[in-house]
């Protein structure tokens, strides 16, 4: 994207902002491209007060920001860290004051990988445990008290059948490697992995959403998008595949430790959880209907473009 086009892009944000009564400083506004659901600016008001504005880049996201505002007065009643505390919300923009703290690590589109302000492997040990702790307290919140608020809850098995409507929608409308699919069964049909309670889980936990101080301690969450009372495993995934296995154990030990309610396959069922992942990926690219999201769908689910 040239200059020309950022800064275009900038000044229709905060004429948005502006006309719901936030006036900012277009000089020190930046602007993030790299959200799959809203294009984000970071400016400062008049009296030197950071701000994030959100601007929804499709029509299912404003759906889900509606239901994510809910998520977000919920959450900040109970848990430890601090979350986004929205002070616009509309069909045009979300806005809301900087949450302090910094990205456990920030997306370089250009190389298109993570760049960490925190150490990776292993991440610290105050990281693991803090995020710990904070995940047992989100885990514990009351299912009636995320029912109140119109927030989707999902028992085990409610849970699980979900994920196998998505499978057979996924190999209908996309296709599937039957190497894939055949381990996706085998999983399914072997109650031992599967865990017999929910959780009330954040669903979307990679590290630009993770929050920390100078010591690396979790100190806020950001993108509540996905949150709902689900497979606590849900939470776990994305850790596996960024961390690895070795580290995802630790923190699975600082979970148990802090009062996180554990089983005897969990590892295994985060693991599986993890290699059924290309689901949500598909589900996503028929959601956008956007070429490159066919392409990396496709890829994920192991199968040559048609």
């Amino acid at each position: 994207m040239t200059n020309a086009n950022e800064q275009k892009n900038i000044e229709g944000i905060l004429k948005i902002a502006k006309k719901n009564g936030l006036q900012l400083n277009k000089k020190s506004a930046q602007l993030n491209e790299s959200g799959m659901d809203f294009q984000v600016v970071f400016a400062t008001d008049e009296k030197g007060v950071s701000w994030v504005l959100r601007k929804p880049r499709r029509a299912d996201v404003i759906e889900r920001g509606a239901l994510e505002g809910k998520i977000l007065e919920l959450v900040q009643k109970y848990i430890p860290v601090a979350v986004p505390n929205w002070k616009i919300n509309t069909t045009e923009l979300i806005a809301y004051p900087l949450v302090k703290g910094t990205p456990a690590a920030v997306i370089d589109l250009e190389i298109q990988n993570y760049v960490w302000h925190i150490q990776n492997d292993p991440p610290p040990m105050t990281f693991v445990r803090s995020l710990a702790e904070s995940l047992v307290v989100l885990h514990s919140i009351d299912f009636n008290e995320v029912a109140k608020h119109g927030i989707e809850v999902f028992q085990p098995t409610e849970a699980k059948q979900l994920l196998i409507d998505r499978m057979h929608q996924i190999k209908l409308q996309l296709g599937v490697s039957d190497e894939l699919w055949n381990r996706w069964q085998a999983w399914l049909a072997d109650e031992s992995y599967w865990p017999k309670h929910s959780a009330f889980v954040h669903g979307d936990l990679h590290p630009p959403h993770i929050l920390v101080d100078e010591n690396t301690k979790v100190t806020g969450l950001l993108d509540w998008t996905e949150a709902k009372v689900t497979d606590p495993a849900t939470d776990f995934t994305l850790y596996l595949t960024i961390f690895g296995e070795d580290n995802l154990k630790i923190l699975l030990s600082e979970y148990e430790k802090a009062g996180g309610k554990v089983w005897s396959r969990m590892l295994e069922h985060i693991i599986e959880l993890g290699a059924a992942y290309p689901v949500m990926i598909g589900l996503f690219a028929l959601q956008t209907k956007e070429e490159a999201h066919m392409e990396m769908a496709r890829g994920a689910l192991g199968i040559d473009k048609k």
